[in-house]
This record gives structure tokens, C-alpha cells and sequence, in this order.
């Protein structure tokens, strides 16, 4: 099996969450940031990643 690379990762948005448009809402919120999409997603999980580890 290959190695999984660590720098890199692809998402999957489920059918029924497309209807909330989270890509375009993602690309506005970028724009009016002055960000790109990459930084949001990325703090975003990290922040997630913060609350999640206090909690334990």
C-alpha cells in the first residue's frame, strides 16, 4: 500500500449538504477575508482540532 502523504488533503461534500453551499459561501467569505480558500479551510480545522483536544 502507498504512503499517505501528510501535506495534501482532498474533501468530500455530501449530496445533501451542497444545498447549503458551502464552496461558494467558502470562496466569498475568502474574498471579503482577503484569504485564500486554502488558509480558511486549514485554520478552520485547526481550530476545530483545539476545541476538540480541551475537551478531552
Amino acid at each position: 500500500m502507498a504512503e499517505m502523504r501528510r501535506d495534501k488533503l482532498s474533501i468530500y461534500i455530501p449530496q445533501e449538504k451542497l444545498k447549503e453551499r458551502p464552496i461558494e459561501r467558502l470562496m466569498k467569505l475568502a474574498k471579503d477575508k482577503d484569504r485564500s480558500v486554502n488558509y480558511l479551510v486549514v485554520k478552520a480545522i485547526l481550530d476545530f482540532l483545539e476545541r476538540e483536544d480541551k475537551g478531552r
